[in-house]
């Protein structure tokens, strides 16, 4: 009996979503940060069981209270994989106590009557036990009586008991044959994971300063020389000022960025690239619907 179907991964900002796809997966298809509003995406990722079934995981923005035009976009992202899915996996921190947004995100899921795979993240983080018994059902309280419903205990970083995920979801999924080629992982194209890689770097080096201000936009992807891909993108920011922190002095800091980006798509086109990096400035990009658009944000 082979099942499959599309599981949102649902949760607050930066609860570890993506790192958990990507250990789910054994590979890197989502970006990782410990900023909110990384993901802008709904990424699919692919998981075939063989002989079993096949999981496709919809890694989605997290739940938060819009500020701007892109966060509206990221919000109705994420509400719209509430519709598409036919499972879902609540990720929560649980080295904090459950908060007014998990109960209100625990209410939206139990009212689409689907299954949900509640997974406590980081609660390895809490070693006295008293505790962490009491973070933990500060989070199952909020699916008491609700008979679609399972727990684990998880790290996504250390892949603590993410096998059993899996199981769990496979049969809650319905019959059918699988959606996607057996070895596809993702259905994103090359040079939109390239885009969203440059971004991570980005976001990693300015640190604290401008994560949420930085928008990549890949000008050309030229694949005509098997022997090497040519990347070249501008990465945007929104106040002049910025600029100059991307750039850095003498030029490295946006050095860095590229040098970073260009290991990781090597390493995922196995294969040699020549990346391009410009900066530019868009004032107040994301209160700029045409802007988001031509992101592919829309």
């Amino acid at each position: 009996m082979f099942r499959s179907g599309f599981v949102a991964i649902v949760g607050r900002p930066n609860v570890g979503k993506s790192t958990l796809m990507n250990a789910l997966l054994g590979q890197k298809v989502a970006i990782t940060s410990p900023r909110v509003q990384t993901t802008r995406f709904r990424i699919r990722g692919i998981l075939t069981v063989p002989e079993k079934g096949q999981v496709v995981f919809l890694d989605t923005p997290g739940f938060s209270k819009p500020m701007d035009k892109l966060g509206e976009y990221l919000t109705a992202e994420a509400q719209q994989a509430l519709e598409e899915a036919e499972a879902f996996m609540l990720v929560v921190d649980g080295s904090q106590p459950a908060g007014s947004g998990d109960a209100w995100l625990s209410e939206q899921l139990k009212a689409t009557g689907k299954y949900c795979l509640l997974l406590i993240n980081k609660i390895d983080l809490i070693k006295d036990d008293e505790h962490r018994q009491k973070l933990k059902e500060s989070y199952l309280h909020l699916f008491s009586g609700y008979d679609a419903f399972n727990f684990l205990t998880v790290s996504a970083l250390t892949g603590k008991r993410l096998k059993e995920i899996p199981k769990l979801i496979l049969k809650h999924l319905p019959e059918s044959p699988a959606i996607y080629d057996e070895d596809d992982l993702t259905d994103q194209r090359m040079r939109d994971i390239a885009q969203e890689i440059i971004r991570e770097k980005a976001m990693q080096f300015t640190e604290d300063e401008l994560p949420h201000s930085i928008a990549v936009f890949i000008d050309k992807y030229d694949e005509a020389d098997p022997a090497c891909t040519r990347i070249y993108a501008t990465v945007f920011v929104d106040q002049k000022s910025q600029k100059g922190m991307v750039i850095g002095k003498s030029g490295q800091m946006i050095k860095k960025i590229g040098q970073a980006a260009r290991q990781d798509i090597e390493t995922m086109l196995d294969g040699r690239v020549y990346l391009d990096l410009n900066v530019k400035v868009k004032e107040n990009w994301r209160k700029d619907t045409q802007f988001l658009k031509s992101l592919g944000l829309q």
